[in-house]
């Protein structure tokens, strides 16, 4: 497993990668706060400036110079970064270990792995080593599905977002690079400001995990977020009625304490299963208009105890169901075959579902095998494309991978939101040949199987 401190080696990578950016955006006339300042001494806290060093040299270096560098980039005390970092510690001891940590990870980078979400694949490889992901209930969700719920839900520099499960702070950072490519060169000043501090929030209840959230996000460039060590579901967070949008992927498997599940998720679902009350948080944590896509395993959709089943009514009556997105149950391999769904909806108060378009995805671009190796079959650009313009999906046939059920349909099937129970399957007739014709094949190679037994038989001259 890799240690804590090969963690503070990529994050070094890409400072030095950030600044590189900020030294291009200055040639081309833009005024960018600087990483690193101009100085011999500054710009040898830069990774490529410090990664020839002998070994003994680039240890000394890195506790002494390089790491409290990193632990101080930002200087508000009273951020998250600040709060969150202040009790780091490196943790390699040995030069000759440092110095293969980092030549390795350098080989890395020299294969263009800058785009990946390399802290979420630390948290992921922790996860496997500990063999606690299914346990936990802590299935990472893969970039592309992330990408995907962004996509559906299209965020803008004007709203507040939320997770309340942030784990590594993969779907704030999937939005943040949504808005920089859709509306980079539109936003104002102020837009810029809140994107460092006041769009962004997330919650989770391990430290470690929101340590890695405040770096991951740094290394995005979202500066200050509001990130905090808190159970959002517990009775003493009563946080509702604040963003605009909220992304999840909430843990499957938890149970709470009855005593300290909050009364206003109770009202909703009376439970202590964590899918279930982490979904009604969602409702509270929006404003009405708000809106919400977040990832459920299958038994929400047509679990019959009171509890799912009053949720599913919640979500039908009350709010706009606007989407329930059947995903295979590899997604979430090799940690779990479990199979889930995005549900999307908006927070009404009011109701305003009158039909629900579903999609029973098949492919995500990846095997759904352990492996989870790259394959041509995707259904996600299929499902962004047809969700943004489901005013075209009327009249499609149930035997189609997408397809509206209107909601009375759902009310007299008892809420249930499962794909299995609307979508219609296609027989194709198989036509055989004539009973005849079948016997006469099988007559015929028999006679050929005995034709050939014999002629074996007196070549081994066998009696």
């Amino acid at each position: 497993m890799l240690p804590a401190s090969a963690k503070n080696k990529i994050e070094q990578i890409w400072l030095d990668e950030a600044e590189a950016d900020i030294e291009s955006a200055e040639i081309l006339g833009d005024t960018v706060d600087h990483i690193f300042g101009s100085s011999n001494e500054e710009q040898m806290l830069r990774w490529r400036n410090f990664i020839g060093m002998k070994a003994d040299e680039l240890h000394e270096h890195f506790v002494k110079r390089v790491f409290p560098f990193m632990k101080q980039l930002n200087t508000d005390k009273e951020s998250a970064f600040s709060r969150y970092l202040s009790g780091a510690t490196f943790k390699i001891n040995e030069p000759l270990a440092l110095k293969k940590v980092v030549q390795g990870l350098e080989e890395l980078f020299q294969n263009d792995i800058k785009g990946l979400d390399m802290q979420g694949d630390l948290y992921e490889h922790m996860l496997g080593k500990l063999n606690a992901a299914g346990r936990l209930g802590a299935f990472r969700t893969p970039k592309q599905i992330r990408d995907m719920m962004v996509a559906l839900m299209a965020p803008t520099p004007d709203m507040r977002i939320c997770d309340p499960a942030c784990g590594t702070a993969g779907f704030l950072i999937s939005s943040a690079e949504y808005i920089r490519t859709h509306y980079e060169k539109t936003m104002t000043k102020e837009q810029w400001e809140a994107m460092d501090s006041k769009v962004f929030t997330g919650y989770d209840t391990d430290e470690t995990m929101c340590r890695l959230s405040c770096m991951n996000l740094m290394l995005h460039s979202v500066k200050n977020p509001t990130l905090q060590k808190q159970d959002s579901v517990s009775k003493d967070f009563e946080d509702h009625d604040l963003y605009d949008l909220c992304l999840a992927n909430p843990p499957f498997k938890g149970t709470i304490n009855e005593e300290n599940v909050s009364g206003s998720l109770s009202m909703v679902t009376n439970t202590k299963k964590t899918e279930l009350l982490f979904v009604a948080l969602l409702i509270r944590l929006l404003h009405v208009g708000g809106r919400c896509a977040c990832i459920v395993p299958d038994g929400v959709l047509f679990g019959s105890s009171k509890a799912h089943k009053s949720l599913r009514k919640e979500l039908v009556d009350n709010q706009y169901l606007e989407a329930v997105i059947s995903m295979p149950s590899g997604v979430f391999k090799p940690y779990a075959g479990v199979s889930t769904a995005v549900l999307v909806f908006t927070k009404t108060n009011a109701g305003g579902t009158d039909k629900v378009w579903f999609y029973d995805m098949e492919a995500d671009g990846f095997s759904l095998d352990d492996k989870r190796n790259p394959v041509d079959e995707n259904d996600i650009p299929d499902i962004i494309e047809r969700f943004h313009n489901r005013d075209k999906e009327d009249g499609r046939e149930r035997t189609e991978k997408s397809f509206f059920v209107p909601v009375k349909e759902i009310v007299d099937n008892d809420y249930d939101l499962s794909i299995n129970k609307y979508k219609k399957t296609e027989y194709v007739p198989v036509e055989y040949p004539p009973t005849s014709e079948i016997i006469k094949s099988i007559e015929e190679l028999n006679e050929k199987v005995d034709r050939e037994t014999a002629e074996l038989k007196k070549m081994l001259d066998i009696n």
